[in-house]
């Protein structure tokens, strides 16, 4: 045994592991585990069932992944698993369920940051780059996109989309898909304005930061409905990149729609998350 894997840790022998892995003491790594180059696990660690972990990954203390889910129609016997992407870090007692569809998979992205005590449930999807905050619970069949970041104790039903680039507050309640590039916070969640910031930190040329200002005044300030809405912005934003995708967005948001805005609307000037007013 390696000297990186400490002797009270339980690791299978039919588990496949890469090359400087580190297992913590009393961690447990089932038979169906494949491990990357350069995983580190931390201490009392449980990977049980299909569990996929990508070269470079740190799974912090207390984690559980491919634990089955919290479905009441879940049939035991059913084969599916878990997948974690490179360079991503789960810290303390994260949980992530594996699938209820055989062979499928729960899947985190790469370069994911997952923070201590929150919760990915069964048949979910989440992109490279995303930013879970503690104690949020991300539930089941949710898909949350590229670059994304879900707020401390945050709640979402099933079946949630969350797009691109999109920022959830803190302590929101999620009970609508949440359209790329938008900001929301509340219980319920509302649109309170565009994440100019990440979009400038994800590169975003300046031009199509305004296309989005623009067509975010047309979807939430104007008063008029999403469908009226998203006809004036075709016929009157720019059809740059980030404008094509929230239309494509608010198109496949057939069960719960998107989120709006707040009651009462917004009489405040639209500002980025620096304070610059537009």
């Amino acid at each position: 045994m390696s000297d990186a894997i400490h002797p009270t840790a339980l690791v299978d022998p039919r588990a496949r592991l890469g090359a400087r892995v580190s297992v913590g003491a009393y961690s447990v790594v089932g038979a169906e585990t494949m491990l990357g180059d350069d995983v580190e696990l931390g201490h009392h660690v449980i990977l049980e069932g299909r569990v996929e972990v990508a070269d470079r990954a740190r799974i912090g203390h207390g984690c559980v992944l491919g634990g089955a889910p919290q479905d009441l129609k879940f049939k035991p016997e059913t084969v599916s698993g878990v997948r974690v992407g490179v360079g991503t870090v789960l810290r303390e007692y994260v949980t992530v369920h594996r699938a209820t569809t055989p062979e499928r998979w729960t899947e985190i992205g790469r370069d994911c940051l997952v923070m201590g005590l929150a919760h990915v449930a069964h048949d979910c999807r989440l992109g490279d780059g995303v930013i879970v905050i503690n104690y949020a619970g991300i539930t089941g069949h949710c898909q949350i996109g590229d670059r994304v970041t879900v707020g401390g104790l945050t709640g979402m039903v099933p079946f949630t989309r969350v797009g691109t680039g999109a920022y959830i507050g803190g302590m929101a309640k999620v009970n609508a898909d949440v359209p790329p590039y938008m900001m929301v916070e509340g219980q319920p969640a509302t649109v309170r304005g565009v994440n100019v910031v990440g979009l400038r930190r994800c590169g975003i040329p300046a031009a199509d930061r305004t296309a989005l200002r623009e067509a975010y005044r047309l979807l939430y300030r104007s008063g008029l409905a999403p469908k009226r809405a998203v006809e004036r912005i075709r016929e009157e934003v720019p059809a740059c990149g980030p404008v094509l995708e929230l239309i494509d967005f608010i198109g496949g948001a057939i069960r719960h729609g998107i989120c709006g805005p707040p009651r009462g609307g917004i009489d405040e000037p639209v500002a980025d998350a620096e304070g610059v007013a537009d």
